[in-house]
């Protein structure tokens, strides 16, 4: 039984240790990933369940045989990484702030609908209690909206406040898994249901997978989700002159090409007049370099898996295929404004990549680029509520609602993300006729 416990613990101890300091590794990447994910944003979960242990070992008098006492310090030692996790999750909220306060100023909240308040600022310990319940009873979700013929990869979701709004701008989010798997039901939730609360209109869309579908039939679907709510955005009380687009991952690469390739023909078969230009941009751990062009070892095998089942064309034959998918190649003088967002202990596509992106982006750009690296966070961070993933969704609403204000200054003042009601008030709330409506409470 002695033996047991020490096992456990040092399993404890062992995906905490990795949480700290993620394995690096072809092959060690994607378990550290995995393990170090879910061990850093459920940190206050987990250290509440190991103290809860070792107290009940030490009412029981467990510290006897020497097995009993190991395990016992390495609990100690797991709880005192899992408070090291803590702290590193709250550290979000300074560093989105100062990356913030760094690109757009000191002042920059003088711009916004209000000045953020302690709240805004503060730990929503409460909204983490039960971190996989997304809910939000002030969203309406109307699902499986059909935005091109093709099946349920052609289908997005939209969210609206549950009353309904008019000339709000949006926010399109795409998905990640690796351009091969995924879904809008499964990713970006969090962020969705809290702008979607302060008063915009967010759309999540879903897109052809590889190797099934392949390049450039991703970001082909996504022009045409955009185009898509440029037509029938006010139907669902949208501006469609104002879109914002984020992702995680591969969505973030697709977020990314997105804004760095506004109305390129190439990408735009068949519906080559169609406005396919975004006014923000906000990329969570995106891949950045989809032509291997920052030579680091992860890329390089990032690169030969997306010749082999995304792409299908060798990249030293055909670089200009990868050059075209690449927006670390895009980068231009006209890019929109971008707040790039990235761990720093990324284990699935290194900090480094970001960083090259950005100094790229900066260079040319004439537009701010907002830049916050995440001290102790993994890929997928966000996918479900958690301390960091809470401080970053606020920061992402600072930077929307002030590119959103100044992309209309000179026009009348209009309430945003905190008037909700006295905006909304008389408004209906009927649910459109086309897709299932869901209230998410």
């Amino acid at each position: 039984m002695s033996r047991l416990l020490l096992a456990r613990r040092v399993a404890q101890l062992g995906l905490t240790a990795n949480a700290l300091r993620p394995a690096r590794g072809v092959w060690s990447s994607i378990p550290a990933f995995f393990a170090g994910w879910l061990t850093a944003e459920l940190a206050p979960q987990l250290l509440v369940a190991q103290s809860a242990g070792a107290i009940a070992q030490l009412a029981r008098g467990r510290v006897r045989t020497r097995d009993e006492r190991l395990a016992l310090a390495m609990s100690g030692l797991s709880i005192a990484g899992l408070g090291a996790l803590i702290a590193s999750g709250r550290s979000a909220r300074k560093e989105v702030e100062h990356a913030l306060r760094e690109t757009l100023g000191e002042d920059y909240a003088s711009g916004l609908e209000r000045l953020p308040e302690p709240a805004d600022l503060a730990t929503p310990w409460r909204d983490l209690i039960v971190p996989f319940r997304m809910r939000n009873p002030e969203v309406v979700r109307l699902r499986n909206l059909p935005y091109a013929p093709g099946g349920r990869r052609f289908h997005l979701d939209v969210y609206h406040h549950e009353r309904r709004p008019t000339g709000r701008p949006v926010l399109l989010h795409v998905h990640g898994g690796a351009w091969v798997v995924g879904s809008k039901d499964e990713q970006g939730i969090p962020l969705m249901l809290h702008m979607a609360a302060k008063g915009w209109v967010c759309v999540s869309v879903n897109y052809p997978l590889a190797p099934r579908s392949r390049w450039p039939e991703h970001i082909i679907a996504v022009k045409r989700a955009l185009a898509w709510i440029r037509a029938h955005g006010e139907e669902y009380g949208a501006d469609p002159s104002f879109v914002a687009v984020t992702g995680g991952s591969a969505g973030g690469h697709l977020a990314a090409l997105l804004a760095l390739s506004p109305n390129d023909p190439a990408f735009q078969p068949g519906f080559e007049d169609a406005d396919t230009e975004v006014q923000a941009c906000v990329p969570h751990y995106g891949a950045y370099d989809f032509a291997g062009e920052t030579g680091t070892r992860a890329t390089k095998q990032r690169l030969r898996w997306v010749a082999r089942y995304v792409v299908g064309q060798d990249p030293k034959r055909h670089p200009e295929i990868y050059r075209a998918a690449s927006p670390l190649s895009r980068v231009n003088a006209d890019a929109p404004p971008f707040f790039v967002i990235h761990g720093h202990g990324d284990s699935l596509i290194p900090v480094a990549e970001a960083r090259a992106f950005v100094d790229a982006l900066r260079a040319v750009s004439g537009n701010p680029v907002v830049y916050a690296e995440l001290a102790g966070a993994q890929h997928a961070f966000d996918i479900f509520p958690s301390i960091r993933s809470a401080h970053v969704v606020r920061g992402v609403e600072r930077f929307l609602d002030w590119t959103y204000r100044r992309s209309v200054a000179g026009q009348a003042e209009q309430p945003l993300t905190d008037h909700v009601e006295q905006d909304l008030a008389g408004a209906t709330g009927d649910a459109q006729a086309a897709g299932e409506q869901e209230f998410v409470q």
